[in-house]
């Protein structure tokens, strides 16, 4: 593969620190490369220097002749004088750029709701970050550089920009660098992984997954290697393997290694007993939204929504920007009265909200973080052991010296968590989480996914980190068209109705139920009865479709047996085994939903 860009022997010293030292790799045609690494440890940095934006202090980047690169910086450097259309396609006239079905493209998949005659300064954040981003990517470019390029975009413009960054810069076409905490992007379009750590630049192949196999074999073999965070590891690939079929059918990814790695690794979550304590905690009556609605100044938001959110339920909530996610949220926290129907509040229920504003800790943002813990209780139960809150502290990633900062020096991701340690030692038993994943690096979304697993509750999620929200909650529900439809088929099923046009048809009212062993809610109405020659034919069907559940499962077992088996250097068959498990496993949600239909109406 043609060489693009590289560095040899980078050396980087800042007054306080060395940021790298004698660093050398390289960026090849087809090469599409994630960074990861804590915050602050030089992702920025390293692709400053790559970029030519900083100078090392030693050492050189190579760039091969001609080759154009480009950088999306997280700071909005947009001229707030110019239209949108002058800075997507400049001063092209239309016919050329419309009559360029890859700018039609860019502009259908990240700028459509937004006015092309609109000045930049009247934009949103939001809007500002996607016209940047579409500016660069209708360029000619041999290599783009992405400083954290999902922010601001939900689940589906996530999606787009995926499948478009994996069409424009395939296996034989220019280089692709990703800074990015979202792990299900990463995994999605990057053949490589770099980790920045330590002063070292460390190469992996393959995406998120197979980069999480080849650390955990890292730190097994390194006897310097720490115990809790090759514990999280453990336990992150363990989730990944147990997924869905098609994370581990990455060409990469070891399979066989990776079962051995995670023998004794239990689930992430122990779901019954977590749903045994968040009923004893909560009793039977959570939250209530009984045939409610939302309007400001005349406009509909929410219309006919009920929704009974039961003890230990895990959902994430999907929608797009604007389509009332929030709302949903403040009507179950009590924050914000319906316009129409009825909110109906267990008495036992304690609610607990993490925002994307951190409001609570701008009233203690001059005191000292052990001066703020100080006026909490002094100890927590978490895996059935009891921590101080120094000791939660330290479990959720801040060093002990960290007690002493002050709460306004603390980084964005040290304030999200110290503010999600603060939510969680006032003892709530329903837990709001609004975009929880902003400004956490991949490992402290690692820390906060295990804190999670143990804590027993009702937890109601909205994120567009998709990883996130299928790694923590066990069913999903989607606002679509003003109104509630639950997911048994997750996010990608979500992304399907938006892509058919659900949201412009009416959708029947959900009723979120305890999950069952699939992580699915009852959503359906309740079927009626049946009696006579109608019920005798509706239990003969039921019989008859447990049966063929009891086969489907035992082939999707022999299925993914015969995954684990196989050559991962065989892709065609691998990817034959994948379908098959995937047709099968559509299969059997079809005959569950079919199942319990009959169940209700035989019952």
């Amino acid at each position: 593969m043609a060489h693009l860009l590289g560095a040899e022997a980078l050396h980087l010293e800042y007054p306080t620190r060395v940021v790298f030292d004698s660093i050398t790799l390289g960026v090849n045609e087809g090469d599409r490369i994630g960074i990861v690494g804590q915050n602050g440890g030089g992702k920025s940095s390293l692709i400053g220097m790559l970029s030519g934006r900083i100078t090392p202090d030693e050492g050189r980047v190579t760039r091969r002749g001609g080759v154009r690169v480009c950088v999306l910086d997280q700071a909005d450097t947009l001229d707030p004088a110019q239209t949108v259309g002058q800075v997507i396609v400049g001063d092209r006239p239309e016919h050329e750029w419309a009559g360029d079905p890859a700018v039609r493209d860019v502009i259908a998949g990240l700028v459509t709701d937004v006015p092309w005659a609109a000045t930049v300064g009247t934009l949103s954040g939001g809007q500002r970050r996607r016209v940047a981003l579409a500016a660069l990517l209708v360029g000619d470019w041999d290599v783009i550089i992405l400083d954290e390029p999902t922010n601001h975009l939900d689940v589906e413009g996530i999606t787009w920009l995926a499948d478009h960054l994996k069409r424009r810069w395939s296996r034989t076409a220019g280089g692709l660098l990703v800074v990015t905490h979202d792990r299900w992007f990463l995994d999605e379009i990057c053949t490589a992984t770099w980790e920045v750590h330590d002063q070292i630049v460390e190469p992996f192949e393959g995406g998120y997954a197979a980069y999480v196999l080849q650390r955990v074999e890292r730190d097994r073999q390194s006897a310097a290697s720490e115990a809790k965070r090759q514990n999280l590891m453990r336990k992150e690939l363990a989730w990944l393997r147990r997924g869905a079929p098609a994370r581990t059918s990455k060409p990469k990814f070891r399979i066989d290694a990776a079962n051995a790695l995670i023998a004794d690794v239990p689930p992430p979550r122990d779901r019954l007993e977590l749903s045994r304590l968040a009923t004893a905690r909560l009793g039977k009556d959570v939250v209530d939204l009984l045939d409610v609605s939302v309007s400001f100044d005349g406009r509909p938001i929410l219309r006919d929504i009920e929704w009974r959110i039961g003890p230990g339920e895990r959902t994430g909530l999907l929608g797009a920007n604007g389509a009332g996610k929030s709302t949903l949220l403040s009507l179950v926290a009590g924050t914000l009265a319906p316009t129409a129907g009825t909110v109906k509040t267990g008495k036992t229920v304690r609610i607990g909200v993490l925002d994307q504003g951190l409001r609570e800790l701008d009233e203690v943002a001059g005191d000292r973080v052990r001066e703020v813990l100080a006026r909490t209780k002094t100890t927590f139960m978490i895996d059935g052991k009891e921590l101080t809150p120094g000791q939660l502290l330290e479990r959720l990633g801040f060093a002990r010296e960290h007690l002493s900062a002050r709460v306004f020096d603390l980084s964005g991701g040290q304030r999200r968590r110290l503010h999600l340690l603060l939510v969680l030692l006032a003892e709530p038993n329903v837990l709001i989480l609004d975009e929880p994943t902003n400004d956490l690096d991949v490992d402290m979304l690692a820390v906060m996914e295990d804190v999670l697993d143990s804590w027993p509750g009702t937890l109601l999620v909205v994120s567009h980190d998709r990883y996130f929200l299928e790694r923590v909650t066990d069913q999903q529900y989607a606002i679509l068209d003003g109104r509630l439809r639950h997911l048994p088929g997750g996010v990608d099923e979500y992304l399907r109705l938006r892509a058919a046009g659900a949201s412009s048809t009416a959708v029947a009212p959900a009723k979120g139920g305890a999950p069952d062993g699939n992580g699915r809610g009852g959503s359906a109405p309740a079927a009626p009865k049946l009696a006579g020659a109608e019920l005798r034919a509706a239990q003969k069907e039921l019989t008859a479709t447990e049966r063929r559940l009891d086969r489907l499962a035992g082939q999707v077992a022999t299925a993914h047996k015969n995954l684990a088996d196989h050559d991962p250097a065989d892709y065609e068959g691998v990817l034959r085994i994948t379908k098959a498990v995937g047709d099968l496993e559509a299969e059997i949600v079809a005959l569950e939903e079919r199942w319990l239909e009959l169940s209700e109406q035989a019952g």
